[in-house]
């Protein structure tokens, strides 16, 4: 039975190459897909790339003693979220620390007192009346129509799936479509409508026909605004409707299942504060699916049945339709089918479970009873970042170097194993890390850079557990060959616990903090796991393939094996047994 299994033996042995064939095929890939994607480098972290750091401290509002809790803080950073990536920062870092702080990291690029203004106000939300919508941009026709809209036999119904309905419905002229706006804004106004006769009759204008002649001129220029406006575009998305009144019309943009629609809005009827409860939930009893229900307060349902009353004389959108208007964007535009009562109130539709979560977000931010006072403001220049950078590759250089010098020094031919392993696992880091950048917007900052350097050494100790395990079998008296065989499986054992070990602690430390000790703890875990894959796929086949050359097999003194400077035994031998006693008769003269 033991030739078998010495076959299957030498037959793994013969084929290292496999091994070392997958690991060369990953780093090609990735190193591929790295240059096809153009991340060529990894993100860097606000502390080395520059930009703003702010602290934000929540606060309870007056009657609200237990509102710092972690739903709210979570409602109030998806917010701010939306805030900063509304300034064209993509990469910005917006989370919790603790339970009553905000940390909010701006990369460089990004006006610092413009967005500490945008992460450091309370949100403002109104339900304003829809007085003209079209798709915007591209989607657009030369002739804008009112959007498609359903009707609910309930109380309102959302329209998530309103694509383009200018070619679903019959389109109405440019001039009657701002005829329409005027007129509405006119009925908005308190001037009589007549006041344009009087003017006729008098030689100095009335305060009525002032007054009207003054309503007039913000039509027509509310008019303009909505004609040139392109939602599509990144600055009118921002900016549109950003600082409007409550009390005065305005114009917005939101984003309906992928296509952005302008809008028309008049002044503010609720405001966000007036909802006093929104969630999402789905509803089983009649297959409606998800929907977000909301509770408003004593005044604020006052409010909302008013304007739904007036809403609902209307059958043609988008007259029917009052809009959610978060920071100037509209974030939902319900039809009214009927007057709403009761002070309650639901928005449904083709809802998904994400799209209905996050409608209710909305919605309970702006009854939200947190405001934030913003304790620090820190700015880290490009100057000062690309310092801290030249200072972590330096200190990072020395290390690289410092285990370098050992392992020639002491391990001698051993350190060309040694050596590519560490660069294989230095070029399968950097390639992902450039990866995981745009993948799931991790940033290399400085602590990161820390956990790179001191994972040299975890990698580094594998392979002085290989070796020396190695050692241990040529001082026993046996060759190199069958030796790094045999030193395997206790190695490997030894590895992989400590590197589990390690994994654990990066892991914990990852869970438990955050912030930039955060960056630490990924890189640690990251670069553990790598030393595992570059032990098992590369170094120990190369070792298996080194092993067969004479230089090392021999044991040669500058190979790092040589039995002599080891102090190995002598090799080891067969001997034969002794032969047993021979059986049968004794002859008499022998005995």
């Amino acid at each position: 039975m033991a030739a078998p299994k010495r076959g299957r033996s030498a037959s793994a042995q013969s084929k290292p190459g496999r091994s070392l064939a997958l690991i060369l095929i990953a780093i090609v890939a990735l190193t591929g897909g790295m240059f096809a994607s153009g991340n060529t480098t990894p993100r860097l972290g606000i502390d080395l790339a520059g930009g703003t750091s702010i602290t934000l401290q929540a606060e309870n509002e007056p009657g609200q003693p237990n509102a710092i809790n972690k739903t709210n803080m979570n409602t109030a950073v998806a917010i701010m979220n939306r805030r900063v990536n509304g300034l064209g920062v993509s990469e910005t870092e917006v989370q919790t620390q603790g339970t009553s702080n905000i940390i909010v990291n701006i990369p460089r690029g990004t006006n610092s007192e413009e967005a500490r203004q945008q992460v450091g106000t309370t949100a403002k939300l109104y339900f304003r009346p829809v007085l003209a919508t079209e798709a915007s941009g591209a989607a657009a026709t030369t002739s804008p129509s009112p959007s498609a809209s359903s009707s609910s036999s309930a109380k309102s119904t959302d329209k998530p799936k309103a694509t383009s309905s200018s070619s679903a419905s019959p389109s109405a002229t440019a001039t009657s479509q701002g005829r329409a706006v005027t007129d509405a804004l006119k009925a908005d106004s308190t001037p009589s409508a007549t006041a344009t006769s009087s003017a006729k009759a008098s030689a100095s204008p009335s305060p009525s026909a002032s007054g009207s002649s003054a309503a007039s001129d913000a039509a027509a220029k509310l008019q303009a605004q909505y004609a040139a406006l392109d939602c599509t575009k990144k600055t009118a998305q921002t900016t549109a409707g950003k600082n409007a009144k409550a009390t005065e019309p305005t114009v917005g943009c939101g984003k309906i299942s992928g296509v952005w629609y302008k809008y028309v809005l008049g002044p503010a009827r609720v405001d966000g504060t007036d909802v006093k409860k929104a969630q999402a939930v789905f509803d089983t009893q009649t297959a409606a699916g998800w929907q977000v229900q909301m509770t408003f307060t004593g005044s604020g349902a006052k409010k909302f049945a008013d304007v739904t009353a007036e809403l609902a004389k209307n059958s043609q959108p988008p007259q029917n339709e009052f809009g959610i208007v978060l920071d100037g964007e509209v974030v939902s535009s319900p039809t009214v089918a009927q007057s709403i009562t009761g002070g309650q109130a639901e928005i449904s539709g083709s809802f998904t479970q994400t799209e209905a979560q996050s409608l209710a977000n909305v919605l309970s931010y702006g009854a939200l009873p947190l405001s934030f006072r913003t304790e620090s403001v820190t700015t880290v220049t490009a100057a000062l970042g690309g310092q801290q950078l030249h200072a972590g590759l330096l200190a990072g250089a020395i290390g690289l170097a410092l285990v370098v010098i050992y392992l020639v020094a002491f391990y001698r031919g051993l350190s060309l194993i040694a050596i590519p392993s560490l660069l294989v696992s230095g070029i399968l880091t950097y390639v992902i890390m450039s990866l995981l950048g745009p993948a799931i917007h991790f940033a290399l900052n400085l602590p990161a850079v820390c956990g790179a350097i001191v994972a040299i050494g975890i990698t580094a100790d594998s392979f002085i557990v290989f070796f020396e395990r190695i050692r241990d079998e040529i001082r026993e008296g046996r060759t190199l060959r069958p030796a790094v065989e045999r030193a395997w499986p206790r190695a490997r054992r030894t590895i992989l616990v400590s590197d589990f070990v390690s994994f654990l602690a990066a892991a914990v430390l990852f869970i438990v903090t955050v912030g930039k000790v955060q960056g630490f703890a990924f890189t640690l875990g990251l670069t553990t796991v790598l030393d595992v894959v570059v032990v098992f796929l590369f170094t120990k086949p190369l070792m298996t393939l080194v092993a067969r050359r004479k230089f090392f097999a021999s044991g040669h003194k500058w190979s790092g094996l040589d039995p002599k400077g080891l102090g190995a035994k002598a090799p080891l031998r067969r001997t034969r047994r002794p032969a047993g006693p021979v059986a049968g008769p004794v002859d008499p003269k022998e005995a």
